[in-house]
């Protein structure tokens, strides 16, 4: 058995372009899906697929571990830069699709089969609209609250905000009374049963980041994301000693060795790995066993499309550390059209009954992707006030 030919197809969704990989085989109708989005990096990683498909086409598609040691480690650069790590990630899920279609059964049976009966999924406000997201601001704490409080009516019991604004290194009390009413304003519409997240998506330098926490303590967050950047190990290590709430951080790291660096320190309580960025299904078992010696839970970050959340499903499956998967439902009003899923979702609580088809049990709609060809990404940035660049 050879693999044949490594195929992206991009279907534009606003605020990300989705790159779904379909990796080819000899064998009549078999081949698999995988997922690779990278918002703004498009072309990119596009034009990593298409080098790396030099190193694995007319090989067996079978030899997961192998071929992902080849993408990893040949073409000289080792493959844990995001571009090409997230192309590797794209690849080496649509393999283990494959595999799972070869043995007829879903890949959490590759695993070891699953440990737990459903997973629990939670949202982001706005159900991934962008505008409710990332722009509502937090001079109206009553929005978040209306969000909050739309999100249960939708069945979930948890949620994700963007609480926190962005600030310069240091600063005083105007941006923590923001996010202390907007979550406060959350935490008062949903009440005490209901898991709230806050993602500072590493805005805050880690002094500000403990400024965050601090003032965000009372309010009995499930976890608080990202409260300063993941190469600022030191400072995370500080954050989550000195606050109650678990300190989330991952989607950005690539490579195993940073895991091990974080984890080493205790910078985190929550390792939000991204399947799709961090070297696949593969990369994540890897980081998964990693975290479990650590007693380290798992909540992959997931705002992507929908080959990205079956595969974060299939995985959360087979882990016992797995807490939740991030889900996005409502970013695009046709997102359901471009693909048909063999897991559901039962509508009370939001949680998935597992795959019971071959591989990661999902099949695209390439007609309906074609309809949405690539667009540029809307643009997101930040500036301080005095004019100077801010993280996003």
């Amino acid at each position: 058995m050879k693999i044949t030919a490594v195929e992206t197809l991009v279907c534009h969704a606003r605020m990300r372009n989705w790159i779904f990989v379909k990796v080819l085989t000899d064998q009549p109708g078999l081949y698999g899906w995988g997922e690779a989005t990278l918002e703004w990096h498009t072309r990119g990683v596009v034009g990593a697929i298409e080098d790396l498909a030099e190193l694995i086409v007319g090989e067996d598609p079978r030899r997961i571990e192998h071929l992902w040691q080849m993408m990893f480690r040949q073409h000289f650069w080792h493959g844990h830069g995001i571009i090409r790590s997230t192309a590797i990630s794209g690849i080496d899920i649509a393999l283990w699709d494959i595999a799972g279609k070869l043995a007829g059964v879903p890949c959490s049976q590759l695993w070891g089969g699953r440990v737990r009966d459903w997973v629990r999924t939670y949202c982001h406000l706005g159900g991934g609209r962008m505008e409710d997201f990332y722009e509502t601001s937090l001079d109206d704490a009553k929005a978040f609250g209306d969000l909050a409080a739309a999100a249960v009516a939708d069945g979930f019991t948890a949620f994700k905000s963007m609480a926190v604004p962005p600030t310069m290194p240091i600063e005083g009390l105007r941006p923590l009374r923001l996010a202390e009413a907007a979550v406060a304003a959350m935490r008062d519409a949903v009440g005490d049963e209901i898991d709230i997240m806050v993602d500072c998506h590493a805005r805050p330098s880690p002094a500000m980041g403990l400024k965050f926490g601090k003032v965000l303590d009372p309010y009995g967050l499930y976890f608080f994301e990202e409260p300063c950047w993941p190469e600022a190990v030191d400072g995370l290590a500080m954050i989550n000693a000195a606050i109650s709430t678990p300190v989330a951080t991952g989607e950005r790291v690539t490579s195993l060795a940073a895991f091990r660096d974080i984890f080493a320190n205790r910078g985190c309580e929550v390792c939000q790995l991204d399947i799709t960025h961090c070297g696949g299904l593969t990369a994540a078992r890897r980081i998964a066993a990693l975290a479990d010696a650590h007693q380290i839970a798992l909540a992959p970050h997931n705002p992507q499309g929908p080959v990205s959340t079956a595969a974060s499903l299939e995985f959360g499956f087979t882990q016992a550390g797995y807490l939740i998967c991030e889900t996005v439902h409502a970013d695009v009003p046709w997102r359901s059209e471009v693909v048909r899923e063999g897991f559901t979702v039962e509508p009370a609580g939001r949680i998935v009954r597992p795959n019971t088809k071959p591989g990661l049990g999902i099949e695209i709609d390439e007609a309906e992707v074609a309809r949405h060809p690539f667009e540029q990404e809307t643009l997101q940035r930040v500036f301080y006030r005095d004019g100077a660049v801010g993280d996003w």
